[in-house]
């Protein structure tokens, strides 16, 4: 019980350690980025034309998990729940988009929920739009699901978690932060995209959890080529580059094919992490898909018990329009009776 609790402990150390340090998870990290423009760049909100709702769930490494002291097994892994909404305005020559993210790795959990506005500017042969955006961030840890060396009582039916390490004390911490994000977003329509953004530019700090923002720096593009021979099918790679106070870097790199604006699916890449696979259908206003990445690093093995499994990820899109026809006149004028 011992050597198994020793071992838990020093993996969670580790997992939290590569999550702290890494920039790719303090940010919530998704396979299908190119679907999810606005939580990576403020700017993108309204571009697409459409009033939007997207939806995205994301198990990462899948059989990663840690005992807990009150019996059984309690996740690790993070598990990413996002929500957006965006739409154009006309009236304030821009878009508007609202963001939520849930982000829970072990006993650690993020709630947080941003608001955007992006203003645009026909620019050459495309829009560029320049956005910012206002985040509120809740965190919380619950102690009273952690215990320590002094916990260990090398009865498996008689665990505990009274332990006298002060940072394991009380039963659950919350702090709240506030920060603001910046980004540039330019498309041509059916033919490019790229965008530069700034997440966090304040570095909110937490003091009760010894936690501070990384001001995180994302280089997004991507690219339309229909094939002459074959106009239903195109073909469109992407790329996201992150980066933290450009100390920290992840490049993910992919490329889908999609035929006659309905299916579709490809591969992608993230440097040193994982290889995943992509697939997708498109129907009527509604677009789903689906992604597995399969780790690459040191933290996978799917014939390895404890190691990861490879991460799964859901996508849900629905985009529409609202229409408002102008009321007719109800009373004409004649000019003959203005004489």
């Amino acid at each position: 019980m011992k050597v198994k609790t020793l071992k838990n402990i020093s993996f969670l150390a580790l997992i939290w350690g590569f999550l702290s340090l890494g920039h790719a998870q303090q940010e919530a990290q998704f396979t299908q980025y190119m679907f999810n423009k606005l939580s990576y760049n403020p700017g993108y909100a309204g571009t697409s034309g459409s009033i939007c709702l997207t939806g995205l769930y994301r198990d990462q490494w899948m059989g990663l998990t840690l005992d807990s002291p009150a019996g059984g097994e309690s996740g690790v892994t993070p598990r990413d729940f996002l929500f957006t909404l965006d739409s154009p305005i006309p009236f304030l020559h821009g878009g508007i988009g609202a963001t939520i993210i849930v982000d829970k790795v072990g006993y650690n959990s993020s709630y947080l929920l941003s608001m955007d506005y992006a203003y645009h500017v026909n620019w050459g042969s495309g829009v560029l739009s320049i956005g910012l955006e206002g985040g509120y961030n809740m965190l919380s840890i619950n102690h009273s699901n952690l215990f320590g060396f002094d916990d260990m009582t090398g009865d498996p039916s008689n665990p505990t978690n009274s332990s006298n390490d002060p940072l394991l004390t009380g039963q659950e911490v919350k702090e709240n932060l506030i920060d603001a994000s910046f980004g540039l977003f330019y498309q041509e329509a059916g033919k490019f995209y790229a965008g530069v953004s700034m997440k966090n530019i304040l570095a909110a700090k937490a003091k009760e959890m010894n936690f501070q923002n990384t001001r995180c720096i994302y280089f997004m593009g991507g690219y339309e080529y229909v094939l002459p021979a074959q106009p239903s099918i195109r073909i469109l790679p992407s790329a996201l580059i992150k980066t933290a106070d450009f100390s920290v870097y992840q490049i993910d790199l992919s490329c889908l094919v999609e035929y006659d604006r309905s299916v579709w699916g490809g591969l992608s890449y993230r440097y040193q992490d994982a290889i995943a696979v992509l697939a997708g259908v498109n129907w009527k206003k509604m677009r789903l898909g689906f992604s597995y990445d399969f780790t690459v690093s040191d933290l996978g093995g799917i014939s390895k018990p404890g190691r990861s499994k490879g991460s799964v990820e859901v996508y849900l899109r629905y985009c529409f329009n609202i229409v408002i026809t102008p009321k007719p006149p109800s009373s004409y004028l004649n000019t003959r009776y203005l004489l």
